[in-house]
């Protein structure tokens, strides 16, 4: 990890787009090396996951049974999703702290958070990928094509300012001009002790 800056980000938006390509290939799963690197690419294969779930849910020809499978798999992998976002976050906060950064009076809270944008940038990664298909779709139109080739423009646009956006948050962090905190998000609709159709069922058995 750089002396400076917590992740490299440069590196983050490259083998994000890089990987979504891969894993449509080959389908293979995230690679290993440094943790907090591995959390990333974990957590953005998740993404990956859910994304192509998410389209099974829109097919108007699937069963009743296959959406409701589809659904539990949906939430199922949005918990895990949110749970990797925490850990990303996690480990950011136990490399500040473990570079004893001092921390500045006035230093500001952010309301969102670095594992967060991570997320936002890999969601961008799979949209960016599947706008350029559809730039190149022979059996669509020239305007459905011309279309698409502005909105990944703008994907691309809105990639790079997010990007510039966590490095210098996370430069913030490493001269303690901000503050980092891991938010749970709390998610209740997958605890059986906090989902009222779950408990409810189970107190009534």
């Amino acid at each position: 990890m750089n002396s400076v800056h917590l992740l490299d980000v440069e590196w983050l938006l490259q083998r994000q787009l890089s990987q979504v390509g891969d894993w449509h290939n080959v389908q293979n799963i995230p690679e290993s090396g440094d943790p907090l690197y591995q959390l990333v690419s974990e957590q953005h294969h998740t993404n990956f996951d859910l994304w192509h779930e998410e389209d099974k849910a829109r097919d108007p020809d699937a069963s009743d049974a296959i959406i409701a499978t589809v659904k539990r798999s949906i939430d199922r992998l949005n918990q895990k999703r949110n749970d990797e976002i925490e850990k990303i976050d996690e480990a950011l906060l136990d490399e500040l702290g473990q570079r004893s950064v001092r921390i500045m009076v006035d230093a500001r809270l952010n309301s969102e958070t670095p594992g967060s944008m991570i997320d936002r940038l890999s969601i961008s990664a799979l949209k960016i990928y599947h706008m350029d298909e559809e730039t190149k779709r022979v059996d669509a139109s020239s305007e459905h094509q011309k279309n698409c080739e502005a909105k990944l423009m703008l994907l691309q646009e809105q990639r790079r300012d997010l990007g510039k956006c966590l490095m210098e948050f996370l430069e913030d962090l490493v001269f303690g001009r901000k503050t980092l905190k891991v938010y749970r998000q709390m998610k209740m609709y997958n605890d059986s002790s906090l989902n009222p159709v779950l408990y409810q069922k189970k107190n009534s058995r």
